[in-house]
């Protein structure tokens, strides 16, 4: 008896000196979670600039402004947060990722459904397995034993390709999402000539390119990942509860302990977890933020190398570089570090805690069952086969608790998932409305530093900036043959009122040159006449834009054959529909003076990055060459020819005459003056003038 007392004592004693260790544990992390910070600040806080005299940078200044032209991304509405908005924006977008029953996306749901459930019921199988096992080894049955194991391994096939199943799908599942996020994404940014106005007349969205690329990437694999990670435990939990309860009423045991100790413990960790949960939707969202940021930065690296080259403005990008990358690194360092001590928590509640409340689960049953409590008269064949059976239980009913704890635990984990899921729900949903709202011709603008300079400026010349939102109340109506404005303002994006009133009527025939100093609205009234502008009032009478075509200064290049370069925009079926051949595109070219380059470049299939490979004058001989390709009623030349010899330059311009194309030229050059009918001439305060030009006859 003594010796059994001082057991006891060895015991209690031993449970107690663990208790003190874990508490003193617990007080070293709390004390180090309180410290980290302050440590960190001391010892990891990045260098700064060697200009900056000690000053501090803020979030702002590191990430670029949030909107405008150098914004990220879009305009913050709010912290992405779980709430009524977030499920609103994520069954939007679930109605366009699911658009129906019998759908590829639903059949793929529902093997994906299917094969959780038959995951699940292998689980538990396995778990009875494993108990049968055990019992036949406490019993030292070789012949059970070896049959069992035979059959262990033969399950281990079927749950083996379930389990890459899973992941197939489930990867299947996320593209299929993603396909058709994108579809719908590209049919709104390519419809009403969003791709240009989301950018130019639109400030909440600067960088649709991540959001068309990474950030529907990220979130359709979220909402793929999330799936199986709710569904999967969902149905672990209620099935492994129902087997366990069925096992409990057999053997005459009570669950009434075991559901308090589970409820309990369940309700506990998540007050705690949700109390002590960082904001990781709102994190994650202002990661994607400076991510856009430092990806807009290097763009315009590349696009503007050559100028940054030419003014030697290398160590400012690259600061401006730096700067943009650390306040990325040290988003994500406050996220590793709200992860680091959330992560412990979690594990420490999950792995360790609700490990003793499974074996107090497992143990009271075991204990108190009405089939164990009469072994004491029992013989002893039937008390060693009372305990294998116990010992079958008990492994059985451990292996399905730890299945439902981890099933639990990934439950609670999710939660983080969801949270860092609704920043990019927001950010894709967000995204969303802004096409739709400038398809719609909605269009908000942001405040841009120094628009009191602007203001200023605008008043000195006698103009005016329209405050608030401008309503676009002006009627654009199809014509046949001729150019009518009446009554148009010539506005900016801005709201700055370039020309208060412009009238003007071009008939076919008529050949008008466009002058005036810089910002008078010489190129923004090509954008009206295209239709990238808005006629925010009066009345524009226009052909339809197949009659009318656009040459900028700085033709654009596409991604192609050389025939696609002559042709663009339309596709080698669109010429071959229209009847033109390889020999007329050479006519075309001999117009130009470019016969040439077909036999340099290899001929009309060859394939090059045409926008480096072709000269300055090329690229604009190229443009011109598509106006004879197309055959336009109306051409609208923005300075084309810059970069052309004068004597090219004016036999391009009589072929146009000839061909019948009324021009519309903005031009520098007075050589070019004698090929037009009209003059308009803009005064940059306001004020224009037409008027009739017979130019002078050329001497012989």
């Amino acid at each position: 008896m003594g010796s059994m007392t001082r057991e006891v004592y060895k015991k209690s004693l031993k449970n107690v000196k663990i208790a003190q260790g874990a508490v003193v544990a617990l007080a070293v992390v709390y004390g180090l979670k309180k410290l980290y910070p302050h440590i960190y600040s001391q010892l990891g806080s990045p260098t700064k600039d060697a200009g900056s005299k000690g000053t501090r940078t803020t979030d702002v200044e590191k990430a670029g402004p949030e909107n405008g032209p150098l914004g990220t991304g879009l305009q913050k509405k709010g912290a992405a947060t779980i709430n009524k908005d977030f499920f609103k924006q994520l069954f939007k977008l679930f109605k366009i990722m699911l658009p129906g029953l019998f759908t590829k996306e639903a059949g793929l749901l529902s093997l994906h459904t299917a094969s959780l459930v038959c995951r699940t019921f292998l689980s538990i199988y396995v778990a009875k397995t494993d108990g049968k096992i055990v019992r036949s080894i406490v019993k030292r049955d070789m012949k059970s034993f070896a049959a069992l194991l035979a059959q262990w391994l033969a399950i281990a096939v079927p749950a083996t390709f379930i389990n890459s199943a899973l992941r197939f799908l489930e990867n299947k599942l996320s593209l299929a999402f993603r396909t058709r996020l994108v579809s719908h994404a590209y049919s709104l940014y390519f419809d009403q000539q969003t791709y240009y106005r989301v950018t130019n007349l639109d400030g909440r969205l600067s960088n649709p390119d991540q959001c068309l690329t990474e950030d529907l990437t990220i979130f359709a694999h979220s909402v793929a990942h999330l799936y199986s990670q709710l569904t999967k435990p969902l149905l672990d939990i209620v099935l492994i509860t129902l087997t366990l309860a069925n096992m409990a009423a057999r053997k005459g045991a009570s669950s009434r302990i075991p559901s308090l100790i589970s409820g309990t413990t369940i309700f506990f960790t998540g007050q705690i977890l949700r109390a002590v949960s960082p904001k990781f939707g709102k994190l994650v969202a202002e990661e994607a933020h400076r991510k856009g940021y430092l990806r807009y930065v290097h763009s315009r690296i590349i696009t503007d190398a050559e100028e940054i080259a030419f003014y030697g403005g290398h160590q400012v990008e690259l600061t401006l570089l730096q700067k943009s990358y650390r306040a990325l690194a040290e988003q994500m360092n406050l996220i590793f570090r709200k992860r680091l001590w959330y992560i412990m928590l979690e594990q420490f509640l999950m792995k360790y805690v609700w490990s003793a409340a499974g074996l107090l689960m497992v143990a009271v049953p075991a204990m108190t069952a009405a089939a164990y409590q009469n072994e004491d008269n029992a013989s002893e064949l039937e008390r060693n086969e009372a305990i294998s059976e116990r010992t079958q239980d008990f492994t059985t009913s451990r292996k399905l608790l730890f299945d439902s704890a981890d099933a639990m635990e990934r439950l609670f984990s999710s939660y983080k998932e969801i949270t860092e899921l609704a920043g990019y729900t927001t950010r894709v949903s967000e995204m969303f409305d802004v096409f739709e709202d400038v398809r719609q011709g909605k269009y908000q603008r942001t405040a841009v530093a120094g628009e009191g300079e602007g203001k200023r400026q605008l008043a000195v010349k006698g103009l005016q900036r329209i405050e608030g939102p401008l309503r676009i109340e002006g009627v654009v109506t199809e014509t046949r043959d001729s150019i009518i404005l009446k009554d148009l303002p010539i506005i900016t994006p801005t709201g700055d009122v370039v020309v208060a009133c412009l009238n003007l009527t071009m008939e076919p025939g008529m050949h008008v040159l466009i002058t005036g100093p810089n910002g008078c609205g010489k190129s923004s009234l090509f954008r009206i006449l295209g239709g990238l502008w808005p006629v925010y009032k009066g009345n524009v009478y226009k052909p339809k834009p197949d009659r009318m075509f656009y040459i900028p200064q700085r033709p654009y290049m596409s991604i192609g054959t050389l025939r696609d370069q002559v042709i663009y925009p339309d596709t080698l079926d669109n010429m071959r529909s229209k009847g033109v051949t390889d020999a007329d595109l050479m006519d075309i070219l001999g117009i130009v003076h470019l016969q040439q380059i077909v036999q340099r470049e290899g001929g009309w299939g060859a394939v090059s990055d045409w926008k480096d490979v072709l000269s300055g004058g090329e690229k604009q001989r190229m443009g011109m060459a598509r106006i004879f390709y197309h055959r336009p009623k109306f051409a609208l030349l923005d300075e084309c020819t810059s970069a052309v010899s004068i004597d090219v330059e004016g036999k391009i311009f009589q072929e146009a005459k000839d061909a019948g194309i009324a021009l519309l030229t903005i031009t520098h050059r007075p050589s070019l003056w004698k090929y037009h009918t009209h003059l308009l001439q803009f005064d940059g305060e306001g004020g224009w003038r037409l008027r009739s030009w017979t130019p002078p006859r050329a001497s012989h």
